[in-house]
C-alpha cells in the first residue's frame, strides 16, 4: 500500500520516542508532530534529520484503514495495544 498524500495519521496518532527537530523529548500519542505542515506533509521527509522510526514507517490496510479518519483510530488502537504502562 502507498501512503495517502496528505493523511499524516502516523504523524499525529502514535508516540514517537526519538528526538525531532522542534521535539526534542519525542512525541505524545495523539498529539501532532511540529513537522507536519498544514497540507498534512511531513516537512522533513527525505532529509536525514527525519527519525528513523518515521522513515521506517510502511503503510499497511491494517494500519491506515481506508481513510485518515481510519487511519487515526487503527494507530491509535496499535498504539494503546503496544505500548508498556
Amino acid at each position: 500500500m502507498m501512503c495517502r498524500e496528505g493523511c499524516g495519521a502516523c504523524c499525529i496518532a502514535p508516540s514517537i520516542s526519538s528526538p525531532i527537530p522542534g521535539m526534542p523529548q519525542g512525541k505524545p500519542a495523539g498529539q501532532r508532530c511540529v513537522q507536519l505542515n498544514a497540507d498534512n506533509l511531513c516537512q522533513l521527509f527525505g532529509r536525514p534529520e527525519r527519525p528513523a522510526v518515521c522513515g521506517g514507517f510502511q503503510a499497511d490496510p491494517e494500519v491506515c484503514g481506508e481513510s485518515t479518519e481510519q487511519a487515526i483510530q487503527l494507530i491509535g488502537w496499535w498504539e494503546a495495544m503496544t505500548s508498556v504502562a
